[in-house]
């Protein structure tokens, strides 16, 4: 754990020194990620899902909306670079996103059930890419060019950096 509650994990950094083992413990990170977030969320109230992890932070609830909503982006992110030459991605705005009215009214179990099946088919697409795959490039216009394998590193992290969000909060709340 670590002190900033913005980073419970730590923050994000790419290691360039992939192997295949790296790949196989990011793959396995992101194929881990539903059923994590799944337990992290079990038993909260309505309250509790509308407590902000952390001060000026989102909810509970906006959180896990948040978490396949990304993923969805990763998603089509690597079916892009996979079936283009260096396609440029559009970024969105998370934080606009949180804020739209779905996510107040949707009830979590519909973003859960959500990520068990993108997960689903996002590793099964992990699982079958080569070494060269995972290099191809797409751009991204706030970061520039970047591989696959930074984006599957990104995500690793990304699962289990929201997970914790929830799973700190509760602890320092004793829930």
């Amino acid at each position: 754990m670590v002190d900033d509650p913005r980073y419970p994990t730590g923050q994000f950094h790419f290691n360039p020194a992939v192997t295949p083992d790296m790949r196989r413990r990011c793959i396995a990170a992101i194929r881990e990620t539903p059923a994590a977030l799944r337990a992290a969320v079990r038993g909260l109230s309505e309250s509790q899902l509308n407590t902000p992890y952390r001060e000026g932070g989102w909810t509970v609830r906006q959180v896990v909306h948040h978490v396949p909503e990304s993923h969805m982006n990763a998603y089509v992110r690597f079916k892009l670079a996979l079936t283009e030459h260096n396609p440029t991605i559009k970024p969105y705005d998370e934080d606009a996103w949180s804020k739209l009215g779905d996510v107040s009214r949707a009830p979590i179990d519909a973003s859960l059930t959500l990520l068990d099946a993108l997960h689903e088919r996002w590793v099964a697409l992990l699982e079958v890419l080569g070494p060269s795959d995972f290099e191809r490039p797409l751009v991204h216009p706030d970061i520039g060019a970047i591989s696959l394998d930074r984006l599957l590193q990104m995500y690793a992290w990304h699962g289990p950096h929201h997970v914790a969000h929830v799973t700190a909060l509760r602890a320092r709340h004793g829930w």
